[in-house]
């Protein structure tokens, strides 16, 4: 087995090409064809099957694709790390945003690394805090931002900011920011809400028994964007972080206000592995990140948000 053939057996599986793979691996088709038969001879078992779609991973292939990606990553990152020049930090770091949080952080902490660690390349990655942090677990990202977590014994979870969680209304609603609603009238309109599971639909839920009120949630989503977009359509009403509503209310398109009865926030963290080594890279990325998340606090940019050390105790 070697990174020929592992990088062979991802290429096909992302393109789903023998004959696309070979173009972009700058070789001709057969040779790409006996890489993944060699291997496939080295396993004992078949990695691709070929359908009307072309060539698919089958139940092996896909661990092995999963596996190889991995290790071709790994590699990758050992390349920079050890061709840096002297005195600089250099290498390939993974990082999960919450979605909420892409817009407000994403560029400046792009331009913070380019600016004063050139030798370091970003990959950045959003979503869920569920899934981010299964993709942390798994090895996939190098930190993350996730929220309502403790440390566990397999992650380190350094609190950041707490935030204060809005209803959003359609505009004609009226909500104004420095006008919490109570959560009971919140509760009297259909609501779009997080699909159940959710971290942040857990919050809500867990509201809505301190309110003891039931909601009436006509439309569940695991989408952020579709959450607003729904609520403009007329839909109902949904909550969200302040930050995922601030630039919409900004622009009149829709009406915000904080929860109150009780008011609702998440405990925002910088999560990462426990145990390992933990590059250079990685480590001033992360620093950087939590300048970052401090910055947008302090002037004011993430709404309805407080450092950690400042939060109050005994909110939810």
């Amino acid at each position: 087995m070697d990174v020929k053939q592992l990088k062979a057996i991802v290429t096909v599986a992302e393109v789903g090409s023998v004959t696309r793979a070979a173009e972009l691996l700058h070789l001709v088709q057969p040779a790409v064809t006996r890489q993944i038969r060699t291997l496939e001879q080295e396993l004992g078992v078949p990695l691709f099957e070929r359908t009307a779609q072309g060539m698919r991973p089958t139940g092996a292939g896909a661990i092995m694709v999963d596996r190889a990606r991995r290790a071709l990553g790994e590699l990758e990152r050992a390349r920079a790390e050890v061709r840096p020049a002297p005195g600089a930090v250099a290498g390939i770091v993974t990082i999960g945003l919450l979605e909420s949080t892409s817009d407000l952080l994403a560029e400046p902490l792009v331009s913070a690394i380019a600016h004063h660690h050139p030798g370091v390349r970003l990959r950045l990655m959003t979503a869920y805090s569920g899934h981010l942090q299964q993709w942390l677990d798994d090895g996939d990202l190098d930190l993350t931002l996730l929220y309502n977590l403790d440390s566990t014994p397999s992650l380190s979870a350094r609190p950041l900011v707490r935030e204060r969680l809005w209803a959003v209304a359609p505009a004609s609603a009226g909500l104004c920011v420095d006008r919490p609603v109570p959560f009971a009238e919140v509760a009297g309109h259909p609501l779009v809400m997080p699909a159940s599971g959710h971290a942040l639909r857990s919050l809500i839920d867990a509201a809505a028994v301190r309110a003891g009120v039931d909601l009436e949630v006509v439309v569940q989503t695991n989408s952020m964007r579709l959450q607003k977009r729904l609520v403009l359509a007329g839909q109902g009403w949904t909550v969200l972080p302040g930050l995922g509503a601030a630039e919409e209310v900004t622009r009149g398109t829709i009406s915000a206000a904080p929860l109150s009865e009780p008011d609702v926030w998440r405990s925002i963290v910088l999560a990462a592995p426990r145990f390992g080594r933990t590059p250079p890279a990685v480590d001033v990325v992360a620093q950087e990140l939590v300048r970052q998340v401090n910055l947008a606090v302090a002037e004011g940019r993430w709404p309805s948000a407080v450092q950690e050390t400042d939060a109050p105790a005994g909110r939810a």
